[in-house]
């Protein structure tokens, strides 16, 4: 990263956008190293997924198709009963072993990043073995802050199910009741879209701060002030490119076989390269986004502390201490 701090904070939505590009280009050895060793899984697992749970779901629909045709208190529709029970046991799961290892490879991919954008950052003496060293101890303060994320993305949508709820047993869907019903969708998904990006930052923040869990948190939302309309159309952009990839999957490659098993395969190929290319580029904006903010925000990192704060010493992870780097400010 060649810019100063101070003139991180002029960046603009394409100027945040060059400086991940930079970044990962001049770095590609160190950025391609860990693609391979998570971001690949990562990819894979997210397509795997799809293909997987459609063979899954195919089988439960067709058990579920033979048994509507069966006549009940037959051996056969006992049979087929267990059997549907059986499948969706596996379904569940499935979804659990999904859900479980996209949490620790995105969590990964995030550690690795981060510290490999603040080790650039400060010059510091970079390879892949000490990325790998550094990365299962900052998971940890990861996952304490998704925990906590989770935590508020739980309580919100349970306060959003009351909500609609008390909509339809009053207003329902008469014309009043409709228009209240679109500003209520409208207002949950501008809460997520909140929720999602003070996620986003606070993982940065965990990773590069000696704050974690609710404090990143707390300190994500003071740090997205005055940068909120870039980074809300940052990710906007970045889950409207997850969704076209997501799209053609799903209608080309899983649901594609009138293409024939040549076109899918290639298409398979296609989306799979574009994955993991967007999920490098938007851990690389993520970072770039948090020393958007602190320059916006005048807070000051030194370099020289930073530095000596993602030494690994005698095996540990030394996290940064907040007056080191979050509350020295510089005259603009």
């Amino acid at each position: 990263m060649d810019r100063e701090q101070e003139e991180m904070q002029f960046l603009s939505l394409f100027g945040i956008y060059t400086e991940a590009y930079k970044v990962i280009i001049t770095w590609r050895r160190i950025f391609s190293q860990i693609t391979l060793a998570l971001i690949l899984p990562l990819s894979f697992i997210f397509l795997a997924h799809i293909e997987v749970s459609d063979v899954l779901l195919s089988r439960i629909w067709h058990t579920e198709f033979q048994l509507d045709r069966t006549r009940p208190n037959t051996p056969r529709y006992s049979k087929l009963s267990d059997l549907i029970s059986t499948e969706w046991t596996y379904f569940l799961l499935f979804k659990a072993l999904y859900f479980t290892f996209l949490l620790i490879f995105s969590l990964l991919c995030t550690s690795a990043v981060v510290y490999t954008i603040a080790c650039i950052y400060t010059a510091r003496e970079l390879s892949f073995r000490k990325v790998m060293s550094v990365v299962p101890k900052v998971w940890k303060r990861l996952m304490i802050t998704f925990l906590c994320t989770f935590f508020f993305f739980f309580i919100y949508n349970v306060v959003a199910i009351m909500i609609i709820m008390t909509w339809a047993l009053t207003a329902g869907f008469t014309k009043f009741g409709t228009v209240i019903f679109f500003i209520l969708l409208i207002i949950y998904s501008v809460g997520s879209v909140y929720l999602s990006i003070i996620w986003h930052l606070a993982s940065v923040v965990s990773v590069l701060e000696d704050s974690y869990g609710v404090k990143a948190m707390i300190k994500s939302k003071d740090l997205i002030k005055g940068k909120m309309v870039i980074a809300v159309v940052i990710f906007l952009k970045l889950n409207l490119s997850l969704f076209v990839i997501q799209f053609l999957f799903e209608n080309f490659v899983v649901y594609g076989e009138s293409l024939g098993t040549l076109k899918r395969l290639g298409l398979g190929v296609l989306c799979f390269l574009l994955l993991f290319k967007l999920i490098l580029f938007g851990l690389v904006i993520q970072t770039i986004i948090y020393f958007v903010c602190k320059s916006y925000h005048h807070e000051n990192i030194d370099k020289s502390t930073l530095s000596d704060h993602l030494e690994v010493y005698l095996g540990e992870y030394v996290p940064l201490k907040a007056q080191d780097i979050q509350l020295e400010h510089y005259e603009v």
